[in-house]
Formats: C-alpha cells, sequence, structure tokens
C-alpha cells in the first residue's frame, strides 16, 4: 500500500470523525467547544507531526512572503492602514476588549490585560466595521487565507501573559501599525518558547526560553501561536498591530481536512457571536 494511500485512509477516518463531531458541536457548551478544538482536533495534527506527515512550524517564520507573498500588499498600504487606524483611536473607548473576542476559545488569564480590539473579520468580514475602515478592509480582501482579521490594542504596561494558541491548522500574522517609538527602546515585544519538549511539559514559565521578536511600523511577522507565548507593552503608550490568522501551510491532503474542520468551527454559533460582539458604533 502507497504511503499516499495510506494518508489518505487515515484522513478519511479523520474526516468522518469531524462529520460527527458536528452534531456533537451544536450541543456543546462554550467550555466544551474550546476543550474539543484545542484537544481532540489539535491532537490530530500533533499526531502526524510525529510521524513526519506534517512539517513542525517554527517559532517566526521570518520568510512568509515565500509562502504568503499577498501579504506584501498590506506592508505597502501601511501609511493607509495607519492613518485610519489613529481615526479609530479617536474612539478606543467604543472598541471591543478583547475578552468578549474569544472567550469560548482562549485562556482566561490573558483577558485580564487592557486590551481592546477592532475585527475586521471573524470567518467572515464584519461589514459594519469595514465601512469605518474602507481601505484598510479593501486590502484585507485582496489577501487568500485569511479567517481572522482585526487591529489588537494594548494599553501601556500591560502584560499578556503566557499562554498557547487554540487551533494548530492556523499560523498568525502581525503587522506593527503602532508601536511606540517604532520599539527604539525594546519596551514591545512577543516571545514564543517553539521548542516541543518545554511546549509538551505545559509550563508556562518556559517561555523565558523562547525567541523574542520586537515589532515595528509597517513591518511584519508570522508565528505560530500554538506554541508557549507572551506579549508585552512597557511603553506609556498605546501598541497597536494588525492581528491575522492564516491557514497554515499543509500538503493537499491533510489541507482539505483543515479546511473542513475551519468550515465546521466558523459556522458555530460561537463565532456568530464574536462577530456581534466586535462591532463597533461610532
Amino acid at each position: 500500500m502507497t504511503a499516499t494511500l495510506v494518508t489518505l485512509l487515515i484522513l478519511g477516518t479523520f474526516a468522518a470523525g469531524v462529520l460527527y463531531g458536528v452534531r456533537r458541536l451544536s450541543g456543546m457548551s462554550s467550555k466544551q467547544k474550546k476543550q474539543f478544538l484545542k484537544k481532540t482536533l489539535n491532537s490530530v495534527f500533533i499526531w502526524l507531526e510525529d510521524r513526519n506527515l506534517l512539517s513542525r512550524t517554527p517559532a517566526f517564520d521570518h520568510g512568509y512572503l515565500r509562502t504568503y507573498p499577498d501579504l506584501k500588499r498590506l506592508e505597502d498600504g501601511y501609511a493607509v492602514i495607519r492613518e485610519e487606524c489613529l481615526g479609530l483611536l479617536e474612539i478606543k473607548d467604543k472598541l471591543t476588549d478583547m475578552k468578549e473576542m474569544g472567550g469560548s476559545y482562549t485562556q482566561a488569564g490573558i483577558h485580564t490585560a487592557k486590551w481592546k480590539t477592532f475585527m475586521f473579520k471573524s470567518g467572515e468580514f464584519v461589514e459594519p466595521n469595514c465601512q469605518l475602515c474602507p481601505k484598510t478592509a479593501e486590502l484585507l480582501r485582496g489577501i487568500p487565507g485569511v479567517y481572522t482579521a482585526f487591529f489588537s490594542v494594548l494599553d501601556p504596561h500591560q502584560h499578556v501573559v503566557p499562554h498557547w494558541g487554540y487551533y494548530k491548522g492556523f499560523v498568525r500574522y502581525h503587522l506593527g501599525v503602532l508601536i511606540p517609538k517604532n520599539n527604539e527602546d525594546h519596551s514591545c515585544y512577543l516571545r514564543v518558547n517553539g521548542d516541543p519538549h518545554d511546549n509538551a511539559l505545559r509550563d508556562p514559565s518556559l517561555v523565558e526560553k523562547g525567541e523574542v521578536y520586537y515589532w515595528h511600523d509597517g513591518e511584519g511577522i508570522v508565528f505560530d501561536d500554538n506554541y508557549l507565548h507572551e506579549a508585552e507593552n512597557r511603553s506609556d503608550e498605546v501598541r497597536v498591530v494588525m492581528w491575522i490568522d492564516l491557514v497554515r501551510p499543509m500538503p493537499f491532503l491533510i489541507q482539505a481536512f483543515n479546511r473542513l474542520c475551519l468550515w465546521v468551527v466558523h459556522r458555530d454559533s460561537s463565532v456568530k457571536r464574536i462577530r456581534e460582539n466586535a462591532l463597533v458604533t461610532p
């Protein structure tokens, strides 16, 4: 039996399991859905990685434009994005708290930070919000593989504590939009520990062994948020990055499984509530 056929049979079994899970998902609480995503689906990707059927991702991918060349459109349009973002900050108090965006899927501890969001897309575009930043929204519409996109607005002297992401079918992109003093003093950083052994221990203190990235205005980075990571704004000013969840690069058959999972998740009522909570009224 060829390796391709074996992989096809395996993924066919997984896909059948996902379809079975669709029926279960509708009857789950938010907490149960979170556990389903973090344990059941992610265990599939870990199983594939352990058997070299799926390449492990690095903590940071500095050569991301080879895989996601369309992200250059955002970076080329940085001036427009910055201008529209500055306009939004005039109504910063009306922006949505991060805890209203991902409380069903992310770890509660990260929501203690003073952290606002402006959502462009969560599975589907949030059209009323897009009308407030039309040029930025238009740039985002031209980038394939985007499932989530928003401005992440972190207040001064705030720490997003070490934690793990929720779904291994994504990688995350950050574009520096408003970085205090362009980070000349290294006051704003993202730290990721991509060591599989360290991550298996589930010890948040091991984030200290991670690689550090300092945001800069108009510059982007792709990283895997499913590894242990943290972020901090030590400055006296607001820090804003464009946050995008992108489909992770995978072989064709595995990607088909990934797309099926995403199709199911983004039609769930909890994601619809995220879009509803994200609406901003000027």
